[in-house]
């Protein structure tokens, strides 16, 4: 005698699901479940825009020339700062002054400059986090932006900076910091170009030469975040 036709529906019910199961086991947790996976934001080493500007950011801090805060306030340069928060407690004065008298913005550089591909995911959220929570308390301005020492990343860097209030991670077109007795040579800029500085020793003439190629090219500074959608 054949089945009846429910039983034989919910027959194939069961052979489908057996089937569908081990597929959900594999894609894992769908919905809200996913909530604590943010969006990886874009890495941005070049801007792409026909406006005739150029980029200028400056890392870690540890050099408070007062040469140079003259020269980015002299020129009302929108500079990116990509500070480390221990490079400023002792002297947060100095950028403070290049905040509130200028066009400059604070970024976000982690805690303590550790090449964020090794740590594991919690290490990371320390990392940007804490530079970004140190930033707010310091200056009342949390950064847009983030850059990964060394400019060394991976995925969960770029979901993690998310999480901590970026969008986007800024790497380079152009390192032109001089190192010792290096000075790389300045290349023709062109629009959308981000050169990497630090302050260092030489960062005054550093920036000077950057300036100069600068107006040699047409281009003008402008400040980095407002040239990355959100």
């Amino acid at each position: 005698m054949p089945r009846p036709r429910t039983a034989r529906v919910a027959s194939v019910a069961r052979a489908a699901f057996a089937l569908l199961v081990p597929l959900l086991v594999l894609a894992g947790p769908v919905g809200p479940a996913r909530a604590d996976w943010p969006e990886p934001v874009p890495v941005v080493t070049h801007v792409q825009t026909d406006k005739p500007v150029v980029f200028i950011t400056i890392d870690d801090g540890w050099n408070h020339d007062p040469a140079a805060q003259r020269l980015l306030l002299e020129r009302q340069v929108p500079a990116s700062l990509f500070v480390l928060p221990g490079a400023y407690s002792y002297d947060a004065g100095y950028f403070h002054t290049l905040l509130d008298h200028g066009p400059s913005r604070i970024e976000n550089h982690t805690v303590d400059h550790p090449d964020l591909t090794k740590l594991d995911a919690a290490g990371q959220r320390a990392q940007l986090c804490g530079a970004r929570d140190a930033h707010l308390a310091q200056f009342g301005d949390g950064p847009r932006l983030a850059r990964p020492p060394y400019g060394a990343y991976d995925d969960t860097t770029r979901t993690t900076a998310r999480a901590c209030g970026s969008k986007a991670l800024v790497t380079w077109t152009y390192d032109l910091t001089t190192w010792g007795q290096w000075t790389p040579p300045t290349p023709q800029l062109k629009a959308g170009d981000i050169v990497l500085l630090h302050f260092n020793d030489t960062v005054t003439a550093d920036l000077t030469r950057v300036l100069a190629a600068a107006d040699a090219a047409g281009l003008k500074p402008a400040l980095l975040r407002d040239y990355i959608a959100e």
